[in-house]
């Protein structure tokens, strides 16, 4: 199904979200980033320090080139007064070299000024800046702490956190079966005493309900077997009647 992969991706990514944004700390969060300003911090600070090193090294060699061009003056001036002009254009020469040499080093140490100004310059609004974010990230975690603090004491208080929701399942869960054993028992003893439960004894003879009235059937035919029988012994006897009548009236 061509929309089952996309409603997937969603989901993953909803999923991945939730879990990273449960397991992101703001307080790490804004102490990495202060940690990465720091280096930036760094790098401005180790390159302006690259920036003198080579401007020293330049003004080094520009120190050397303006003594070679006094000292080459100076040699050009001795060969002169000594009528050795060949020597003295030599030197010239040199020292002509020497002062192109000695201005391309000038002009290289103020652009090398130039660029440590402007990193001196950023690094010092870097500073401010990482001085700023530093007072703002600890005002920051701890305004979070505080709300950590209050969404916690609230969760326990009303029972929303997870884990008074677990507890509020259970106790539920509890009540519900509580509840259905207490209907099942009030069940149990309605139909007792409505009698719908055979006896236990009558049970334990093997005789139902039939068996009892059937039982009671024929022991109500013998006695009026019975009693038809001595009826008929009296009517015929005669005597019976009259020995039964004597008697009763010896005892009284």
């Amino acid at each position: 199904m061509p929309g089952m992969g996309g409603r997937m991706s969603t989901v993953i990514k909803a999923k991945i979200s939730k879990m990273l944004d449960r397991a992101e700390d703001p307080g790490e969060t804004l102490d990495y980033s202060y940690q990465k300003q720091l280096e930036s911090l760094q790098n401005v600070k180790k390159g302006i320090a690259d920036v003198v090193t080579a401007k020293k090294r330049l003004q080094m060699q520009s120190q050397k080139l303006e003594q070679s061009v006094v000292k080459l003056d100076t040699q050009a001036r001795q060969a002169l007064s000594q009528g050795n002009e060949e020597l003295a254009r030599v030197a010239l020469e040199r020292k002509n070299v020497a002062q192109t040499e000695l201005q391309s080093l000038d002009q290289q140490v103020h652009e090398l000024e130039a660029q440590q100004e402007k990193l001196t310059d950023s690094e010092q609004k870097l500073r401010t800046k990482i001085e700023a974010f530093r007072t703002k990230k600890e005002v920051i975690k701890a305004q979070y702490s505080a709300a950590e603090a209050q969404v916690r004491i609230s969760e326990a208080a009303t029972g929303v956190g997870e884990e008074m929701a677990d507890i509020g399942l259970a106790m539920q869960r509890a009540t519900d079966k509580t509840e259905q054993m207490r209907a099942r028992a009030d069940a149990v003893s309605e139909l007792e005493a409505a009698g719908t439960f055979e006896d236990l004894t009558a049970l334990g003879t093997g005789q139902d309900d039939i068996d009892r009235q059937l039982h009671q059937l024929s022991s109500q035919s013998q006695v009026d077997d019975e009693m038809a029988r001595m009826k008929a012994e009296l009517g015929a006897g005669g005597g019976g009647a009259a020995q039964l009548e004597s008697g009763k009236e010896g005892a009284s």
